[in-house]
């Protein structure tokens, strides 16, 4: 890396932590930057590492995949890369990006751009720009309108965005308005960026999110839900949940967040559902031991979203929210499913939600074995996620009723071991298959099979493992009062 990638900065230590940062991490690339860069020159067309990539390198988490952006077209950056890439793909050509692979790193290059929406469809209208200082204005904030180019090291930040980034402010090249008019999704953006950098958004950029929620209603679900599951897979998705809500956004695609601000009545106190649901949401990150695990923070987020269907007040002024996981389950699955979620995240997540209250109550003794068979059996694979997400539902600060709480569960969970070592848990099932009900009863595949390995393995959740022979008694006990002769 040449000395000109510090600007201002004759000397190293002169450098500022962001510039260091930037220094160290663009020589772990500028071999490939660098080899790339004289490519485009050789052909006389320039080439800039630019947005998030420039922003990543000045905070020292710059990752492999690197976005370049240039004045070659498609097919001329199609024609300079070929022979040098190891691999290329196309996949993003109508937008003016050729994407392609050399010594481990993934690069992007795009054309140019002078992105416009017509203010009514949901996809941008692509037209190539002519110059970096026009690319860098169309850019959505101002911590990614910054460039460096390449081979030479200049460094471009005709917006501030150095100082933003020092400030950990997020500001919008031109005017906030301008920037959202142009495209609404960069007002869930702003969003996603508090989450993950830990940034706030300048006021003028907060009051025209709030201005203008109304607008996300132009963006296609699946993008979206793209920009929201980075959100909540931040390192500080709590904030990003408050200025969803404070700006109006949450409204317009989770409705159901907002919701959770219930009206607190002044003779029926409970506590603010809105408020815990994000302390539970915290909690249940503070349970994640190898990165995001999105369908247990999803889970936390909507476990209590059935509650407003349901609240209602008892002659005794209690408060009471009754079934309202199922509530809570069918609307997490609605939304989830309106969000474009794969029905194999959905249905984890709603499982999640519809079983997290089934824990209260052990702690009064009622549960047999047979419960807590039936407690392992339908949770099934999610048996950890549901042991968090529980945890992380005890928010009471009432110290005497959390300890009371963790303990019971501490005992739950102790249990769950000692019947699992005993029991093999992990894998309930009755203590016949199929071939040998078939055999043993004399009847052909069909219902009936079906009717007698369910009542089976009713019996091995209620009794736990039966021998061979016992097993036999039972299935024909059980035949005879089906009136079935085996």
């Amino acid at each position: 890396m040449s000395e000109a990638s510090a600007p201002h900065a004759a000397d190293s230590r002169e450098l500022t932590a962001a510039q260091r940062n930037a220094v160290a991490e663009l020589l772990r690339v500028s071999p490939v930057a660098d080899e790339l860069g004289r490519r485009f020159a050789d052909a006389g067309r320039e080439l800039h590492l630019v947005g998030g990539s420039v922003r990543d390198a000045l905070l020292g988490r710059l990752g492999d995949d690197l976005d370049f952006c240039t004045d070659a077209h498609p097919d001329q950056t199609l024609r300079i890369v070929k022979g040098w890439a190891e691999s290329i793909w196309e996949t993003g050509r109508e937008f003016g990006t050729i994407g392609c692979q050399r010594d481990g790193l993934r690069l992007e290059i795009t054309t140019f751009r002078a992105e416009a929406y017509d203010q009514v469809s949901r996809n941008p209208i692509v037209e190539y720009g002519t110059s970096l200082a026009e690319d860098l204005r169309r850019r959505d904030f101002t911590i990614n309108a910054m460039a460096v180019s390449l081979p030479e090291h200049r460094f471009t930040d005709p917006h501030g965005g150095l100082d933003d980034l020092a400030a950990r402010v997020i500001r919008t090249p031109g005017t906030p308005a301008e920037s959202f008019g142009d495209d609404p999704l960069r007002m869930l953006r702003a969003a996603r960026f508090t989450a993950q950098l830990r940034f706030a958004v300048h006021p003028d950029v907060r009051a025209a999110m709030a201005a203008m929620a109304a607008d996300l209603d132009r963006i296609t679900a699946e993008r979206i839900r793209d920009e929201f599951t980075k959100l909540l897979c931040g390192a500080d998705p709590i904030t990003g949940l408050r200025l969803l809500v404070d700006t109006g956004l949450a409204e317009r695609f989770l409705p159901e967040l907002t919701g959770l601000k219930l009206e607190i009545d002044e003779h029926a106190q409970h506590k603010d559902v809105y408020e815990h649901t994000l302390t539970v949401v915290a909690n249940a990150v503070s349970y994640e031991t190898d990165g995001c695990d999105f369908v247990l923070r999803m889970a936390a987020l909507m476990h209590d979203v059935g509650k407003p269907a349901t609240k209602a007040v008892g002659s005794d002024g209690r408060v009471s929210f009754h079934h309202h996981e199922v509530v809570g389950a069918r609307l997490t699955k609605a939304r989830m499913k309106a969000m474009r979620y794969p029905k194999d995240v959905t249905a984890q997540v709603v499982k999640l939600v519809g079983l997290h209250l089934r824990f209260y109550g052990y702690g009064r003794g009622e549960w047999t074995d047979s419960a807590v068979r039936r407690y392992v059996t339908d949770a099934g694979d999610l048996l950890a996620r549901l042991h968090k997400l529980t945890r992380s539902d005890c928010t009471t600060r009432n110290r005497r009723k959390a300890a009371a709480l963790a303990a019971d569960y501490d005992a739950l969970e102790e249990r769950i071991a000692r019947i699992a070592a005993e029991e093999d848990l992990a894998r309930v099932r009755p203590d016949l298959d199929g071939n040998a009900i078939m055999e043993l009863l004399g009847v052909p595949p069909g219902p009936m099979v079906g009717r007698a390995w369910k009542h089976l393995k009713e019996l091995r959740l209620e009794r736990g493992p039966l021998d061979r022979d016992e097993a036999e008694a039972e299935l024909l006990r059980w035949a005879r009062e089906q009136g079935i002769d085996g």
